[in-house]
């Protein structure tokens, strides 16, 4: 836990770095956080993950570049003290996340079909859920990228409903919701080893997928738009 912690502090100061030195197109009251929470509901047996901002939730989504490499992807991001090993992964340093994106020129959720279109493989644009490892990367602004690991590595555990790419990362199909300034998402807790004892935080972010660049992440935090706590020390719990 420690060693999460002090990445974090690393990641917040470089945050406060470049964020005076960075503004994207994306960068507005979409993004701003005024609260999180994670609510446990025990007579159904989930809990609601639930992001507000100043603006209005999910309206704000990447413009598409028509290609994989260079993608944008627009995230609202749960950083968790969860074990790698309750979401189905193998245990692995790193910080364990609920991601909520929009990305528009690719689709990552092979098994779902978020517009019902009965297309499956069209609808990236759609809000939806990640479960992923984030780690320290100093090579991008926001210090931060999704772990990879190489293709040939036996020691990797996914969960089955991963989307087949060589990083810690999950597609579980989660129902995401948005209305007015708040988005929010429903998770049964036992897609996460009945656990509602962790502490999270919340974060707003613009990342990019890198296919072409070996000494980049393939999957990036390039900015960071707003910490729900300020300082990114994952100081909320579970309410019942």
């Amino acid at each position: 836990m420690k060693s999460i912690l002090l990445l974090l502090s690393t990641t917040m100061l470089l945050y406060t770095t470049n964020s005076c030195a960075q503004e994207s197109e994306y960068k507005n009251d979409n993004f701003k956080i005024n609260k999180v929470s994670v609510t446990h509901k025990p007579d159904l047996g989930v809990t609601i993950w639930e992001i507000t901002v100043a603006g209005t939730a999910g309206k704000t989504t990447p413009t598409k570049v028509g290609q994989l490499d260079g993608a944008p992807v627009l995230a609202y991001v749960f950083p968790t003290n969860l074990k790698p090993t309750d979401v189905g992964f193998n245990q692995t340093d790193g910080i364990v996340a609920l991601a909520l994106t929009s990305h528009p020129d690719f689709d990552d959720t092979p098994l779902w079909d978020e517009n019902s279109d009965q297309i499956f493989d069209n609808d990236g644009i759609i809000w939806h859920p990640h479960w992923v490892i984030l780690h320290e990367d100093k090579r991008i602004d926001g210090g931060l990228s999704v772990k990879q690991f190489k293709k040939a590595d036996e020691t990797v555990v996914l969960p089955p409903t991963n989307p087949g790419m060589p990083m810690y990362m999950d597609s579980p199909g989660y129902p995401v919701l948005t209305k007015s300034n708040k988005i929010k998402v429903v998770v049964p807790i036992y897609r996460m080893n009945n656990r509602t004892d962790f502490n999270y935080d919340g974060v707003t972010a613009f990342m990019k997928v890198n296919t072409s660049n070996e000494n980049l992440p393939m999957l990036g935090v390039y900015e960071v738009f707003s910490v729900a706590s300020g300082d990114l020390s994952l100081p909320y719990k579970v309410k019942n």
